[in-house]
């Protein structure tokens, strides 16, 4: 266990300590469960090993409560102990005030099934308590090391001279450990296998070509760039073996033209910049120092403004012409820019024209009063801004490609049309919150316009916030705060006359009563959205985030309430993140246990969860904020009774949950109580964010199940009948689809009676709750129970009816409720007097993949349960002709689903003729060589009906159908192997095929199947082999004849 928690296990820093934490991935949960299955069955198969005592007990804080603990154990008032004992008379198990001493194996095995379903919890506490298992069990000698480990050898060499029972003991138990440390370093290597994206050749061949342009000359993108070490390994990996098992490819030392040198990991995870590289000892300290990128390039483009700047230069752009012709891809990519250009062009016109005719100046109300202008400072912003538009707009006009980027993973240059690094990096954010990304009318108070008074006295004030003293400056604050700053118009006031600029330059003083009162009123106008691009705009963000290190708790509360407001769009939410703001927001969480003013503890909490809410929108901040060490301050702030707290904590939650690893961290936590608890509060915004998480939650089985027995069924249901609060029902309904998944769930809502109301839901609601109606529809309509009550709720003509939309979320999952509907003959009667078959089948031309499969998947039961389905078929005009088409799709569902359909097509004999014609057989046949189990056992099913029509089962054979199909044997599905055996038996019937069967060994493995308890798989093997040996019969005769 030593190797694989230093080597492969992934570990993490908490806030405002430098305490290692097992991240909460699906990698350590792997790894954690595998030392959980091999400490349960310890004792089983060691049982002299499970009872060596370790040298020093291991020692963590437990969940285990004293209830927990049964028979074998003395249970005291705050002290329990395991009766068996050493041999000096210590217990083996101790537990004191919440803290467990484990002295053995066997103990621990104990403890784990003590915990139950919090098993994982315990060896996570019990692992990042004990970093190194190893030198507790057996003692400081063991402990791990990165060099070559000779521990091993000394103990055997030890044993054969000095050979006592302990010393074997402990040569066994050394053995043992080994032996699941290499276990769980290869499956750690299986598990990382699987997630590759960077490989060896490509980030060898981005360094290479880093290397052509690098050189001392001020144009050059770098000054050099080169790998720390010349040893390559077989894998064209240069990390040590070790680091490969966590990613690892190699390390690149970058000297770049504009700072100092800089060592980087080259991960197939990403890029990073790690903590250096000592050349005289050779080493590199592999510690993570920033954030994860993409590729180099990008890496580079973030580190060093020179080389954005000279990799973008024209200098670059002769590899343009020769990658217009070879890079298909990229040229479609840039026409499709162009037309997304002109369409931005007609739009900034109009704009331009609107701003035209609104902003025609008049004459002054009053020729005494003085007109006031924006301050200098934002008059440039601004001025800037419009110069960067249309310095834009003529670069459009004037070249279609404009940039050169560097793609990980191929060794040639991509065109790519008009991205900077900055756009790049914002289409990497979440797209939640894409509207607040559209540019906003700048509305200004016309000059010449009568003004309102309140436009007049905020003038003044800001006049005295600018050269008053201390006093006047914090009456002026006092005095603005007596406006109505929540109004558009003083909102805008403040910063027409530069009141935003004072307003932030009194954050970077000394005095707190100051920076209170600014803070207060940016926290009313920041939410404006024009107002919040300008606090971005003029730096207001830096300063906030350092003033949430200050010892003043007002402060921090108003600064990150601020922040909240301000980072609604991406580029402050980017911000916040750079200037290392995440960190600092997370650290507000803590709530200290012996504090004297626990009200504004609070208080500082719920405004660090408000501003991380708002930064959660960013994938890259849901990254920062898990490395942070939120999750178990999150958690722990749950199980707050303050509802003022919970929306934010759980509003961030249910932001993360998109994310797997949060998805884990929620389950593991135990915070799916929690969430299911307060899904019973009176608060409908609270509901509504708890339901929301649940929703997202609920992707995984065991988060489901969780929710069933937690009790948390019966309150979304009750949610239903408020159909008046949209968003709630929402949330609410994809809750309730994604736990339906669930079979043990079904039951649970067929007891609530919740069919009938979701069938009640169909009519009249938004799109967002109608795809979450249907989709639960569809999962509770796989019980054949379920059908019925929905025909008799009178939902199927509504599903039909549905059909005809054009929302793609819609169509996957009512195409879906439709075929499960139609498993049912009378629901199907219903569903073809609706002509729903042909929408059905019109839906197969629909551009998007998942519609397609959908839709090919809910006409597989329409054919099966329709009175005359070869007829029906017939009368789709062309729709022959289309479901062959599909077969040239290249997405696996589109035609494992299409070839479903063509089985079912193919029971009658006119459309199998049809389809023939239409040159099915070469289209199947060309799919042979899949290795997807799905479409395999659907194309044999495909292949074994269009056999029984003339001479098609020869022409698959000179199709090259056959070999390919007789390794589908091979295959661990069942289902695989019943329609292979019947497409092959379908196939011997022609001597050339049985000869084809014969020399790639199918007789072996069909016999292996006769005796299968499967009668149609059985029967199938059973002819094949007949056909074949009928032929060699045949050819026996005919040789002695």
């Amino acid at each position: 266990m030593g190797a694989s928690l230093a080597r492969a296990a992934q570990w993490t820093s908490v806030a405002g300590s430098g305490k290692g934490k097992l991240e909460l991935s699906p990698m350590n949960e792997k790894l954690l469960n595998d030392i959980i299955k091999f400490i349960e069955s310890f004792s089983d198969k060691h049982p002299e090993e499970a009872k060596y005592v370790f040298k020093e007990a291991l020692t963590w804080e437990t969940s285990l409560t004293s209830s927990s603990f049964g028979g074998g154990y003395d249970i005291g008032a705050s002290q329990i102990t395991s009766q068996d004992k050493d041999s000096n008379g210590v217990a083996l198990l101790e537990m004191d005030k919440g803290t467990l001493k484990v002295r053995t194996l066997e103990q621990a095995a104990n403890v784990i099934k003590m915990a139950k379903e919090k098993s994982i919890n315990e060896v996570r506490m019990c692992l990042e308590e004990n970093r190194d298992p190893l030198v507790k069990i057996l003692g400081p000698a063991f402990a791990t090391v990165d060099t070559e480990d000779s521990t091993v050898i000394r103990m055997v060499e030890k044993n054969k001279t000095e050979a006592t029972e302990e010393s074997s003991l402990l040569l066994r138990l050394l053995l043992i450990i080994q032996q699941m440390d290499m276990r769980l370093l290869n499956s750690c290597m299986q598990e990382i296998s699987k997630q590759v994206r960077l490989t060896p050749a490509a980030v060898n061949a981005d360094v290479a070509l880093l290397q052509s342009f690098a050189g001392d000359s001020p144009n050059t993108p770098l000054k050099n760039i080169q790998f720390t070490s010349r040893h390559v390994f077989s894998n064209d990996c240069r990390a040590l073996p070790w680091r490969q098992v966590h990613g690892d490819i190699c390390y690149v030392i970058v000297d770049p033209h504009d700072g100092d040198s800089f060592c980087v990991t080259a991960s197939t995870y990403g890029c990073f910049v790690n903590g250096g590289f000592n050349e005289e000892k050779q080493e590199v300290d592999f510690e993570k120092k920033s954030e994860v990128y993409k590729d180099l390039v990008t890496l580079l483009r973030e580190k060093s403004n020179k080389f954005a700047e000279n990799i973008s230069k024209k200098e670059f752009s002769s590899h343009q012409e020769t990658q217009r012709e070879t890079d298909k891809d990229t040229i479609m990519t840039s026409e499709q820019s162009v037309e997304n250009e002109k369409e931005e062009d007609s739009k900034t016109e109009k704009q331009m024209k609107k701003q035209k005719d609104t902003g025609k100046k008049g004459k002054a109300a009053k020729d005494g009063k003085k007109t006031m202008k924006p301050s200098l400072k934002w008059k440039s912003l601004e001025d800037s801004r419009k110069n960067e538009k249309e310095e834009t707009k003529k670069k459009k006009k004037r070249k279609v490609f404009e940039q050169i980027e560097f793609k990980v993973g191929v060794n040639r240059y991509r065109i790519q049309s008009r991205k900077t690094p900055q756009d790049e990096e914002d289409m990497s954010e979440s797209s939640d919150d894409s509207e607040e990304e559209e540019e906003v009318q700048d509305r200004r108070q016309d000059a010449g316009s009568d003004l309102p008074s309140e436009y007049w006295q905020i003038q003044k004030l800001v006049k005295y916030l600018k050269g008053g003293n201390q006093t006047a400056t914090i009456i002026a604050l006092c005095s603005m705060r007596d406006f109505n700053l929540a109004q558009e118009t003083c909102q805008l006031a403040i910063r027409d006359v530069g009141g935003l600029e004072v307003l932030i330059n009194l954050l970077d003083t000394d005095e707190n009563k100051c920076k209170i009162g600014s803070l207060k009123i940016l926290k009313e106008i920041s939410r404006n959205v024009q107002i919040r691009r300008a606090i971005a705009d003029l730096g207001g963000l830096q300063t906030m985030v350092k003033i949430l290190q200050s010892r003043n708790k007002d402060l921090k509360c108003l600064a990150a309430e601020t922040i909240a407001n301000v980072a609604k769009f991406r580029r402050a939410r980017r911000t916040v993140r750079q200037h290392g703001g995440i960190k600092k927001l997370v650290a507000l969480l803590e709530c200290p246990p012996n504090s004297t003013d626990v009200s504004k503890d609070v208080e500082v909490a719920r405004s660090g969860a408000l501003a991380l809410w708002s930064c959660s929108k960013s994938t890259k901040n849901k990254h920062a904020i898990r490395r942070a060490g939120a999750i178990p301050m999150l958690a722990k702030l749950l199980k707050s009774p303050h509802e003022e707290m919970l929306i934010p904590v759980v509003g961030t939650l249910q932001e993360c949950a998109s994310e797997p690893s949060y998805r884990l961290a929620i389950r593991t936590e135990g915070m799916i109580e929690d969430l299911v608890t307060n899904l019973k509060s009176s608060n409908s915004e609270l509901q509504m964010h708890c339901a929301a998480a649940i929703f997202k939650c609920a992707e995984d089985g065991a988060t489901r199940d969780l929710v069933r027995e937690y009790g948390g069924l019966d309150p979304l249901v009750s949610l239903l009948p408020q159909s008046d609060d949209k968003e709630l029902l929402a949330a609410a309904t994809g809750a309730i689809w994604k736990c339906a998944i669930s079979a043990q769930n079904v039951a649970r809502f067929q007891e609530l009676k919740a069919i009938e109301q979701l069938v009640g839901l169909l009519n009249d609601q938004p799109e967002d709750v109608l795809v979450n109606v249907v989709g639960a529809l569809g999962e509770c309509a796989q019980e054949p129970a379920n059908r019925l009550v929905i025909r008799k709720a009178g939902g199927i003509p509504s599903l039909v009816h549905l059909l005809t939309g054009t929302n793609q979320a819609l169509l996957v999952n009512v195409t879906k409720a439709v075929g499960a509907c139609a498993t049912e003959p009378e629901n199907m009667s219903i569903i073809d007097k609706l002509d729903g078959v042909r929408l059905l089948w019109s839906l197969l031309k629909n551009q998007n993949p998942e519609v397609q499969a959908s839709a090919a998947w809910a006409v597989c039961p329409c054919i099966e349960n329709a009175r005359d389905a070869g007829e029906m078929v017939r009368s789709f005009v062309g729709g022959l002709e289309l479901i062959v088409s599909l077969l040239k799709s290249s997405d696996l569902e589109v035609l494992a689903s299409v070839c479903a359909a063509i089985a079912n097509i193919a029971k009658d004999e006119e459309n199998l003729a049809v389809i023939t014609d239409h040159g099915v057989v070469p289209m199947l046949a060309r799919l042979a060589s899949t290795g997807n189990d799905k479409l395999r056992r659907h194309l044999a099913e495909a292949i074994a009906r269009c056999c029984t029509w003339g001479n098609n089962r020869v022409s698959f054979g000179r199709e090259g159908a056959v070999a390919p199909l007789v390794g589908y044997l091979r295959s661990e599905d069942k289902q695989v192997h019943r329609s292979t055996a019947q497409a092959l038996y379908q196939l011997s019937r022609d001597p050339d095929n049985c000869i084809t069967m014969h020399e790639n060994g199918v007789v072996k493995m069909l016999l292996n199947m006769v005796g299968s308890s499967d009668n149609a798989l059985q029967e199938a093997a059973a002819g094949c082999i007949g056909n074949i040996r009928r032929l060699a019969l045949a050819n026996e005769k005919a040789r002695y004849a």
